[in-house]
């Protein structure tokens, strides 16, 4: 792609002001749904000639919309200038990508783009001059099955807050056979009283040596680090301990490792607090 570094130094130069904008150019004209699905908007700005030998052209694309897998035979670049999307090249992880970066398909490289599924994206592509090949279609599955970091944490993290929950209520029910699939082989557990592992923390529930009956949760905060989960929680706890029932206030820190597609609880720590505390979210 001679010729082409002028072409991108300018529409570099041009990203500070159109990060928030939906499109540089006019949005073009609608696609047909031919190598695609949902709605992209095409605006050939460049047609390649004798001296310049590349096309540009901006595309603008709905959230959810995608191309199916295709080659460039001479490479492409694609500027992206708004909104979040993806990229996958075969054999490869997909990429997010967002407004601002720079995606370098080298010739006779399989790959697809999309819009993400909540937000558009638009992106000037610059191509060598050879038509496109489409190769095969991407399935809605697929597409599917691939989620922007920041929603993904955010599922984590309410699939965490779920289990916790849970947790209270089997600790509640006393169902320890739940309870051990929950804790991990070398979890502990620390309490007012002291500290111990899964076998004495099973036992206990089981027995209902401390029995906790009721779990108030008023405020919850996850922070999730790829296979790690930590969970607080301010708690009024209703426990029958010693033949009485007695209600405190902590602040409960969980610890959870995810293993072989499971959450398993690490650690379980009682604090206690004021009950005019409150997590910093």
């Amino acid at each position: 792609m001679k010729n082409i570094s002028l072409v991108f130094i300018f529409l570099i130069s041009l990203n500070s002001e159109v990060n928030a904008q939906e499109s540089i150019f006019p949005k073009g004209t609608k696609a047909p749904n031919v190598h695609h699905t949902g709605e992209i908007w095409l605006n050939l700005l460049f047609d390649a000639d004798e001296t310049f030998d590349f096309n540009i052209a901006q595309a603008v694309s709905a959230p959810g919309s995608k191309l199916n897998w295709h080659l460039h035979p001479k490479g492409q670049l694609l500027l992206i200038t708004h909104g979040v999307g993806f990229y996958q090249e075969k054999g490869k992880e997909v990429q997010v990508v967002r407004a601002g970066d720079i995606i370098k398909c080298l010739p006779n490289t399989e790959h697809w783009h999309a819009a993400s599924p909540d937000s558009p994206v638009t992106y000037v592509a610059i191509s060598g001059n050879a038509p496109t090949k489409w190769t095969d279609t991407l399935t809605a599955e697929t597409y599917n099955s691939f989620k922007v970091p920041e929603q993904a944490g955010q599922d984590t993290e309410q699939e965490i807050i779920e289990l916790s929950k849970k947790k209270w209520q089997w600790m509640a029910d006393k169902n320890t056979d739940s309870l051990a699939n929950l804790f991990h082989d070398r979890s502990r557990y620390v309490h007012m009283s002291g500290s111990w592992k899964k076998d004495r923390e099973l036992e206990i529930i089981k027995t209902g040596s401390i029995w906790y009956k009721n779990a108030d949760v008023h405020d919850v905060a996850v922070e999730v680090f790829d296979d790690t989960a930590i969970l607080w929680n301010r708690i009024t706890l209703l426990a029958h301990v010693r033949g009485n029932d007695v209600t405190n206030e902590f602040t409960v820190t969980e610890i959870y490792k995810k293993e072989e597609g499971d959450w398993k609880l690490l650690d379980l720590t009682f604090s206690s607090v004021r009950d005019t505390h409150e997590i910093e979210h």
